[in-house]
Formats: C-alpha cells, sequence, structure tokens
C-alpha cells in the first residue's frame, strides 16, 4: 500500500489507495416480515385515469383562452392576429364544451 502526504495551507493530507479488490454480484435476501410491512414508495403517486382525462380536457380550453386572449402569441408571430380574433370567438363555444366534458367524465374508484 502507498501513502503519500500532501500539505497545503499548514494542514497535512494524507492520501491513501487501498488495493484493489474485484467486486462479485450478490442478491440479497429479504426476511418474510419486512416484505409484507413496506409498501412501494410510488402506491401514493396513482392517478385514475379519469382525473388524467379531466386536467387535460381542463388544460385544452384553457389554452384556447390563453392563446385568444393574451396577445402573446400573435405578437410573437406564432398566430395572426386574425386568428388570435377567431380563437377569442371560438373560445365562447369550446371553454363551456370543456367544463362539461371535465364533469361528465366517467368516476373511476379511487385507489
Amino acid at each position: 500500500m502507498e501513502v503519500t502526504t500532501v500539505r497545503s495551507f499548514g494542514f497535512s493530507i494524507t492520501h491513501s489507495f487501498p488495493p484493489r479488490r474485484k467486486f462479485h454480484p450478490t442478491l440479497a435476501k429479504k426476511k418474510d416480515n419486512e416484505s409484507q410491512q413496506q409498501q412501494p414508495p410510488f402506491s401514493s403517486l396513482r392517478i385514475s385515469n379519469s382525473n388524467l382525462a379531466r386536467a387535460a380536457i381542463g388544460v385544452f380550453g384553457l389554452g384556447f383562452i390563453d392563446a385568444g386572449y393574451s396577445g402573446d402569441w400573435s405578437r410573437i408571430g406564432v398566430i395572426t392576429p386574425q386568428n388570435e380574433e377567431f380563437l377569442r370567438l371560438a373560445a365562447f363555444l369550446v371553454v363551456p364544451i370543456c367544463v362539461l366534458f371535465v364533469f361528465r367524465v366517467a368516476k373511476e374508484p379511487d385507489y
């Protein structure tokens, strides 16, 4: 084993390099009582498909409001001012339909 000493700013730092070892993978064995008590870490993060569908519909409706009323999209050149006016008028039809769909999506049982 080789040991070197480096001095800097009045402190002594010793580096030692252990001999190289070869590591072999092994499988850990769990006790029966531990595997039954522990839950997977993501079990509380489950989201039902109906909630995901509601969120997607809501974001779609909010997109119409943003594109029609913010003015940012036409200012940076993504849409024309004529398309912005069309989206503003379409929001009066699309947003109520999205709200209807959000409340009409079938509910799934909670996890």
